[in-house]
């Protein structure tokens, strides 16, 4: 039987650990993004708004690093076992927009 990267046509199977906490930050996100609705509904002073906006970016970008790593550890790392090199033109395309 062929070894296939776990992120076989475009889909990852994730462990339930890794799910639970990729979930809880995204949740946690989604509370601060509502968070700062509700500031804006309420006329929050306009740094406290900027404030919240900062600590969500933050939290998109520690989501983002954690995602990257795994894949990094997981999904590249098996492909680049498997001699499938082109996965390796993939990461560097996805660094380039994280960095945009």
């Amino acid at each position: 039987m062929e070894d296939k990267c776990c992120c076989v046509e475009k889909k990852k199977e994730r462990t339930p650990d890794e799910y639970k906490s990729l979930m809880n930050r995204l949740n946690r996100i989604e509370g601060q993004i509502k968070g700062i609705k509700g500031m804006v509904e309420h006329s929050a002073y306009c740094t406290d708004i900027v404030t919240q906006v900062s600590a969500v970016t933050a939290a998109l970008n520690s989501f983002n690093k954690e995602l990257l790593s795994n894949h990094i550890r997981t999904c590249v790392a098996q492909d680049i076992r498997d001699g499938k090199d082109e996965v390796i033109d993939d990461l560097v395309n996805t660094l380039y927009k994280l960095m945009k």
